[in-house]
């Protein structure tokens, strides 16, 4: 079964994870200096989730903030016909549950297994008030995030299916890359149905799409959960239309 973890009293020291956090330079914390780092992670606890785990509900109480520091999530939401959106999937670094309302719009689940920072909405509200180099970096992420969703706006409301799965590909690569990884090497940790339902597509229509751009020579199913992108010139074309 599913499970949480929590860590309540993390060791502060210089050992802690924190001052060797992989993801520290592209999160909301990267902005502060160690000394500032400890207090602000006194503030918080580390939370650990299991594959499958969810951290939060659609409707529940929005009272809680996160950094995500390893694995992925995804944010889904359920229409009222029973079927299933996902809205965006989190990645290490990313910043979770920012909101103007009293209750989560999403419900977020583990993809993989999961480490978060969790900090209290008030305390946290609390000290971006007293920094605001931090605030003014929040503002950063969250302009970032709502492009990416004018982005996905894009992507389902006029690409066809090849474009949008090619599209896909090509938002994974640029975020490996990111961390650290390969040109051209995408780790796929979500499932196909995953892809499907942030796609607004079949899972069979994903699996054809894959297929095609496979046999067209454009990418290498390297693994379950891995694609080489072989032809970037070409992926980026065609998902231009």
């Amino acid at each position: 079964m599913a499970t949480a973890t929590l860590d309540l009293k993390p060791d502060l020291d210089t050992g802690h994870p924190c001052f060797g956090c992989t993801v520290r330079e592209i999160s909301l914390c990267g902005i502060l200096d160690n000394e500032e780092l400890r207090a602000y992670k006194q503030t918080g606890a580390t939370v650990r989730y299991d594959a499958g785990a969810t951290i939060f509900f659609e409707g529940d109480p929005a009272d809680s903030v996160y950094t995500l520091t390893s694995g992925t999530l995804r944010l889904s939401k359920l229409l009222p016909d029973g079927r299933r959106q996902i809205a965006g999937f989190i990645f290490p670094g990313n910043f979770l549950g920012i909101t103007m309302e009293d209750e989560h719009a999403f419900t977020a689940e583990a993809i993989t297994a999961s480490e978060l920072c969790r900090f209290s909405r008030p305390k946290f509200e609390t000290y971006l008030d007293e920094h605001p180099l931090m605030e003014r970096r929040l503002y950063a992420l969250v302009a970032h995030e709502l492009a990416a969703t004018r982005q996905q706006l894009v992507l389902l409301g006029r690409k066809t299916a090849t474009e949008r799965v090619v599209s896909f590909l090509l938002m994974l690569g640029s975020r490996c890359r990111m961390d650290g990884g390969l040109a051209d090497e995408v780790h796929l940790p979500m499932s196909r149905s995953d892809i499907a339902d942030y796609l607004g597509l079949r899972i069979e229509t994903v699996s054809r799409e894959l297929s095609a751009l496979k046999a067209a020579r454009l990418i290498q199913l390297t693994g379950t959960h891995s694609v080489r992108l072989l032809e970037k010139a070409r992926l980026e074309a065609l998902a231009e239309g």
